[in-house]
C-alpha cells in the first residue's frame, strides 16, 4: 500500500482521495454566538498583535514563532488551556486508508484541542484542529493538511472546526461528515487589523463556549 504524506498533497488530491465537497463560503453568525470582549481581553489582544507585528517587521516569522507568539496567546485568552479542554502539540495521526486507491495518508497535525471527557468510549471530541505555517506562506497552502487531519475523526462527531494560520491571517473552516464530507471556509481574518483581530478572539472564545454548551446538554 502506498503511503502519502498529507503535507505533500495538493488540495485537488485531498478532495479526490477523501471525496470532500467544498460548500460556498460561509459566515460565523449562523454557527457561533460572538460576544463582546472585555477590556482586559482587548488589552491582551492588542499586546499580542503588537508582539507579532514586531516579529513581522524583522522579516519572515518561522512556524514555531507563529505558534509561540501569535497562536498560543490567543488560545490562552480564549480559554483553550482550561479544563475540560486539553491541547496536544505535533500529534501523529493514525494512517487514513484509501481503499479504492490502495494508499494511506499519514501526517502530524500541529495543534489539536480536544475535550478530555470523551463523548463515546475512548473517542475524544475534537474541538479545533490547527495547522500553522510560517508568515511567508499563504494560509490556504495549509488547507489540504487540515482537511486530511480532520477527516480522521469525522466519523465520530457531527462537525469539526479547523483553523489554518500563518500568524497574521486566520482562516477558519467548518467541516462536516457524510457520504461526501463537506467543508466551508469562513471569512479570512487578519490579526494586524483591529476589528478582524477582535473577531479572531471572539470566534475562538465561542468555540470553547460551544463545546461547554454541548457538554451541558449531555449531562
Amino acid at each position: 500500500m502506498t503511503a502519502l504524506n498529507a503535507k505533500n498533497l495538493a488540495l485537488s488530491e485531498v478532495l479526490r482521495l477523501l471525496k470532500f465537497q467544498k460548500l460556498p463560503n460561509g459566515s460565523f453568525t449562523p454557527l457561533l454566538s460572538l460576544e463582546p470582549l472585555t477590556e482586559f481581553e482587548r488589552q491582551e489582544l492588542l499586546q499580542t498583535c503588537d508582539d507579532f507585528d514586531s516579529y513581522l517587521t524583522d522579516g519572515k516569522v518561522s512556524e514555531g514563532q507563529v505558534k509561540l507568539v501569535s497562536v498560543g496567546p490567543l488560545l490562552r485568552l480564549a480559554g483553550f488551556y482550561r479544563s475540560p479542554i486539553k491541547m496536544f502539540l505535533e500529534e501523529g495521526i493514525a494512517d487514513i486508508a484509501i481503499e479504492d486507491e490502495g494508499a494511506t495518508i499519514t501526517g502530524r497535525l500541529d495543534l489539536l484541542a480536544i475535550d478530555k471527557n470523551t463523548l463515546t468510549t475512548n473517542i475524544p471530541f475534537w474541538i479545533l484542529v490547527i495547522e500553522t505555517k510560517n508568515s511567508a506562506i499563504d494560509v490556504l497552502a495549509g488547507l489540504p493538511q487540515l482537511l486530511a487531519y480532520a477527516y480522521k475523526n469525522l466519523g465520530n462527531q457531527t462537525s469539526i472546526w479547523g483553523l489554518v494560520t500563518n500568524g497574521a491571517r486566520y482562516q477558519f473552516a467548518y467541516i462536516q461528515p457524510g457520504n461526501l464530507p463537506t467543508f466551508q471556509l469562513m471569512p479570512l481574518l487578519n490579526l494586524m487589523d483591529c476589528e478582524p483581530a477582535i473577531q479572531i478572539l471572539q470566534v475562538l472564545k465561542a468555540l470553547c463556549k460551544l463545546q461547554n454548551t454541548a457538554l451541558d446538554k449531555q449531562s
